[in-house]
């Protein structure tokens, strides 16, 4: 008997990577991954290297992830990669508290996010 096979979600062509439980606001998650879509993968990686931005780092793991599963789980030639989604999710907010004059309190939201990226090959005359 065994455990049935699911279809893959993703084309023959395409590999993925996701983070989850990232310590920092969706909004500002974003901003980095706009910054790689659409891009070759080495022309990505060379623009989170030189982010001055914190998260970054984390997401150059992730890009770097999503290139290491293209070519080792799916074969697929890490040249002719270029990312083709790059998007992020909310996850939970951790809610805090901070004391104020007379006594009052004032919320203090810590936001999570998740970040998946997908790597696609194409064909050297698209990538142009």
């Amino acid at each position: 008997m065994g455990k049935q096979k699911q279809p893959r979600r993703l084309a023959d062509n395409e590999a993925r990577a996701k983070l989850r439980m990232i310590r920092i606001s969706p909004i500002k998650l974003n901003l980095v991954a706009q910054l790689i879509r659409g891009k070759k993968v080495d022309v990505a990686l060379a623009d989170l290297e030189f982010s001055h931005k914190r998260i970054s780092g984390d997401v150059k793991k992730v890009l770097e992830s999503a290139i290491a599963n293209a070519e080792n789980n799916h074969n697929l030639d890490i040249d002719n990669l270029i990312v083709s989604e790059a998007y992020v999710g909310k996850n939970f907010v951790m809610k805090r508290f901070r004391a104020r004059a007379r006594g009052r309190g004032a919320q203090i939201l810590k936001p999570f996010s998740e970040l998946t990226i997908v790597v696609k090959e194409v064909s050297e005359e698209e990538a142009a």
